[in-house]
């Protein structure tokens, strides 16, 4: 049986990077999906090589800082499969290391609507058919910086951020028999962080957080957070609850 078989899952940012490979993972292992992102060309594209894998898939342009648009995300689900088994909380955009000298109200306000407001957003309008159901998974998604603070100042507010409503969640809805947990990825590359997006960073405050880390080490893949989010969803990771996982290689150890 696949891991994921009778199970319906709605990925945000599923038009790329790890929310893609997620998206693929998941199908691979039997798993309905509702992708979630705002570049609606990228998106049925992936939906359509999910759907090789003999599951159903539902697309909905969407932008996760608006509480409305993840309404209809939940919506979608709901009214799709009638029910939502897990979600992954995936959707964001990296802030560029942008230290608290450089980042202006704009650039915070939006990082933070986005990386931390959508999580909020998600998971109060998915929990209440979670709770119906007796059941569920939900599956933050993180980043080293949240837990080291070795990002930009808004990213790394917003990641530690995530690791707080999940340890937040978890210890609410432990008895509802719904879990919560987050994966906090290293250095993975993605189309947020080709060399034409790097050389937007701010590289001497990249290159500060990096004298912390080992940088000789292998970079992960997409796939790897992948399998990562895949334990969290799966029944197998029933008894874990409110925990996070870095994927790094041992970067920062």
């Amino acid at each position: 049986m696949k891991r994921l078989e009778n199970k319906t899952a709605i990925v945000t940012g599923g038009n790329s990077g790890i929310g893609k490979a997620t998206a693929i993972l998941f199908a691979k292992e039997g798993a309905d999906l509702v992708l979630c992102a705002r570049r609606k060309e990228a998106l049925d594209k992936v939906a359509e090589e999910c759907r090789g894998y003999g599951v159903q898939v539902v697309t909905v342009k969407a932008d996760v800082s608006s509480h409305e648009d993840c309404s209809a995300v939940v919506k979608a689900a709901v009214d799709t499969f009638g029910k939502v088994d897990i979600l992954v909380n995936n959707a964001g955009i990296v802030d560029k290391h942008r230290p608290i000298t450089e980042c202006t109200d704009e650039w915070w306000d939006e990082i933070i609507a986005i990386d931390q407001s959508s999580l909020f957003y998600m998971m109060k309008d998915t929990i209440p058919h979670m709770m119906a159901a007796g059941k569920g998974s939900i599956i933050n998604v993180s980043s080293i910086g949240g837990v080291f603070g070795n990002g930009g100042i808004s990213y790394s507010a917003a990641k530690s951020a995530a690791l707080a409503m999940t340890k937040n969640v978890a210890i609410q809805l432990a008895p509802n028999g719904i879990r919560c947990n987050a994966v906090c990825p290293g250095p993975t590359p993605t189309p947020l962080n080709t060399p034409e997006k790097v050389a937007e960073f701010s590289t001497w405050f990249a290159e500060r957080c990096a004298q912390h880390m080992d940088m000789s080490l292998p970079e992960s893949s997409v796939e790897d957070q992948a399998n990562a989010i895949l334990f969290f969803a799966e029944d197998a990771s029933a008894a874990v609850t409110g925990q996070y996982l870095i994927v790094d290689h041992g970067t920062t150890l």
